[in-house]
């Protein structure tokens, strides 16, 4: 956990309405350097920027319909990866599927992209056309 998500969840606690719009900004900030990390073909980066933009979406949505994996995070203080799986088939019920398939399309990435190495970047691409819907349709509904 760095700096930044500190400082999201403190937010989240104290102002969720502007947590939900900070963490729009992040989850925009993190696929603008996925494609970026695309263009250079470095499937490793580019799957750790797109995981953290789909987390940021996760974590936006789950706090704006205040879910109640947004009310575990709440009692806990921290964003366990499981709630955010959760938090993604909540959301899905709510929304759409294109939650659901973002958010496993990004845990996909971080795992066998990040972690594991094992993706060149034109299955990241694949991933990311996903999340980028996800990004966008996210977009829609907090602005």
């Amino acid at each position: 956990m760095d700096v930044a998500d500190l400082l999201l969840d403190a937010l989240s606690i104290q102002d969720p309405e502007e947590s939900v719009k900070e963490r729009m900004t992040v989850a925009e900030k993190y696929l603008n350097e996925a494609r970026e990390y695309v263009n250079k073909g470095d499937a490793v980066q580019a799957s750790e920027k797109l995981y953290k933009a789909a987390e940021e979406i996760v974590k936006a949505l789950a706090e704006k319909y205040r879910t109640p994996e947004y009310q575990e995070f709440m009692r806990e203080g921290r964003w366990h990866t499981y709630l955010l799986g959760m938090a993604s088939k909540t959301l899905a019920k709510e929304l759409s599927y294109w939650i659901l398939d973002g958010w496993n399309a990004a845990y996909d990435l971080y795992v066998w992209g990040f972690h594991e190495r094992k993706y060149t970047i034109e299955y990241v691409k694949v991933g990311m056309a996903k999340i980028e819907e996800m990004v966008r349709e996210a977009k829609r509904i907090i602005s």
